[in-house]
């Protein structure tokens, strides 16, 4: 706009109604004036205007008019007023300025400066209040969903693993041929000659039951936790030998809230598992989902002595039936 204007020593652009300036003077290298008093300027947003004026003001004699304006001041808007109070001496009639507060209100600023650094408090207040509120919400949400997933992480869990399976349907907990397997053994290794002694001559050898043991049937090369949901899946109930070793494998865990959620989320809420107590082991160090299914009488303990083995057998039978 002002090019060829190398000699343009005052630049009276007042009464214009200009809102903002973004227009180049950096073709006016002897520009001494530049009035844009009686505007409708509530600040100067253009980045390029503000750092050609700036290197303008270099200039000792270099003055800008903004009088009869009214700036717009709040926190938005604080760098544009710190910029003009970082170069107070090159504005005129700045005794004239006026501003607009948040509030609509508009005041006359005979003390500029000392406005604007109370205002730059205020908004530092504003922006530690806002910044601590938000880094509030954040952590709670955090908090929040944290808490979810460690309520539901075996829900998430076995809907993962149900996903990756290609087994996956529902099955009615009555309809026998839909199963592959009677019951799924869950043991820890140390259980694995009752397993293998006792277990499957008794169930297996004898009343011609198919149970799915791991050691035995689960796929080579597969993952071990989808080996783990398939075969919980494809098995008509889940019976798990309780021992201080069960309790302390991750794998052994894994098999049983596995089997909970399999009774919850594709069972239609019927239960599948049922605990073979193989060691005394005191209540108060069982999960208490574990308790739950002691409480409502699915379990047996296992006994000592050739009479109890009939009863303890046969309860195990009619669990798995």
């Amino acid at each position: 706009m002002f090019a060829g204007h190398k000699n343009l020593q005052i630049l009276n652009i007042s009464n214009n109604f200009l809102s903002d300036i973004d227009f180049d003077v950096s073709y006016t290298p002897k520009l001494k004036i530049l009035d844009l008093s009686n505007n409708n300027i509530t600040m100067i947003s253009n980045k390029q205007s503000l750092n050609t004026l700036t290197k303008m003001m270099g200039q000792s004699t270099f003055a800008i008019d903004l009088s009869n304006n009214v700036l717009s001041c709040n926190c938005r808007t604080l760098g544009f007023l710190q910029w003009i109070v970082n170069h107070w001496d090159h504005f005129r009639n700045n005794g004239n300025y006026k501003c607009k507060l948040d509030n609509k209100t508009i005041t006359t600023m005979h003390n500029f400066r000392t406005i604007v650094r109370q205002f730059a408090k205020d908004c530092n207040s504003y922006s530690t209040i806002v910044i601590c509120v938000t880094l509030g919400i954040v952590v709670f949400l955090f908090t929040l969903c944290a808490g979810l997933m460690y309520r539901y992480r075996w829900k998430i869990r076995y809907m993962y693993y149900m996903t990756k399976s290609r087994y996956y349907r529902y099955k009615p907990d009555d309809d026998n041929e839909s199963y592959t397997y009677n019951a799924f053994i869950s043991y820890s290794d140390e259980e694995k000659n009752f397993v293998v002694k006792e277990c499957i001559p008794i169930l297996e050898d004898a009343d011609e039951m198919k149970l799915c043991i791991h050691h035995r049937d689960f796929l080579p090369g597969e993952e071990i936790s989808v080996n783990i949901t398939n075969a919980i899946h494809e098995s008509k109930k889940t019976i798990c030998i309780i021992t201080r070793s069960f309790l302390d494998s991750y794998y052994c865990m894994f098999e049983f809230n596995m089997a909970r959620m399999e009774s919850i989320y594709s069972r239609n809420e019927q239960n599948i598992l049922f605990l073979v107590f193989y060691e005394q082991i005191q209540p108060r160090n069982l999960p208490l989902v574990m308790l739950e299914l002691v409480q409502n009488q699915l379990y047996i303990e296992y006994p000592n002595d050739e009479q109890g083995n009939v009863v303890f057998w046969g309860k195990v039978r009619e669990a798995i039936v």
